[in-house]
């Protein structure tokens, strides 16, 4: 089955280089990502609608181009969430895993055994549609995909020790705006946003996993690097159009001699 480059790179202690597609077949978008030399595309399920079989039909596209997919997926269901392993993920991202017993429970429905208690087809494009994908396959399949955990809640920085140490849990990823609004909003903590993240940066080495978070500056992927992280998400399709359209909008203003208001179309300026 394909090697995963995410686990490649974390295996060596590399920083994982991955940018996010918000839940749109784009295909082209893979492509080029992959051409950048991205390891990872984070495909957000959670807050973005896609078909099952929209899913499958873009997963065919990172075989082709050689890149991974880590899937936030929008279910706890066990059988899709390995099925979209057997699709083709790379990876699972789930939203707001609190306890050890719900990272449990996820590698148990992710993970072959003797890991977990995943389904057994063996069949689907994770193994070039190959009945079983040979011997070995179940071996490989624990070793070339991963699962990731969001730590988002107060709970899960308190139970985030816990949580590193459940086998089969391979990243910690902070999910800061949830996290954030969350310490915001309670009372008498005793920790600040900080000091969660050294919370999960030490439970990650102590039981040897991994961490990460999404990243907004060149700036902050040298910071967060430099404490430890390994899985840097910067940037992503929404945000590349925002900035896009602003650039092509100001290019429109200066070469046209136009006025903008935000909302409305443009209209001449006054000393044309």
């Amino acid at each position: 089955m394909r090697r995963s480059k995410t686990l490649a790179k974390l295996r060596a202690g590399r920083p994982v280089r991955s940018v996010a597609l918000g839940g749109l077949l784009n295909p082209g978008f893979v492509r080029h990502a992959a051409h950048q030399g991205f390891d990872c595309i984070w495909l957000d399920l959670e807050h973005r609608a896609m078909e099952q079989r929209e899913v499958q039909a873009i997963l065919a596209f990172f075989h082709l181009f050689d890149i991974d997919c880590m899937v936030r997926v929008p279910t706890l269901e066990k059988t899709r969430l390995y099925r979209y392993l057997e699709d083709g993920a790379s990876g699972i991202m789930v939203p707001h895993v609190s306890t050890p017993e719900k990272a449990h429970m996820l590698a148990q429905s992710l993970k072959f055994p003797p890991i977990g208690d995943r389904g057994l087809d063996g069949a689907g494009l994770d193994t070039d549609f190959i009945i079983q994908g040979g011997p070995g396959y179940t071996d490989e399949a624990n070793r070339e995909t991963f699962l990731t955990v969001q730590i988002e809640t107060i709970e899960a920085v308190e139970n985030v020790e816990k949580i590193a140490a459940v086998e089969g849990v391979d990243v910690l990823f902070i999910g800061p705006a949830d996290l954030q609004l969350r310490i915001k909003h309670a009372k008498n903590l005793g920790w600040t946003f900080e000091d969660a993240i050294d919370r999960v940066a030490a439970a990650a080495k102590k039981h040897g996993k991994n961490w990460g978070l999404p990243v907004a500056s060149p700036e902050l992927v040298k910071h967060f690097y430099d404490r430890g992280a390994r899985y840097l998400n910067y940037g992503g399709d929404f945000g590349a159009a925002i900035v896009m359209l602003e650039k092509h909008a100001l290019d429109f203003d200066k070469v046209l001699n136009e006025k903008r208001i935000l909302g409305q179309s443009a209209e001449p300026s006054a000393d044309i």
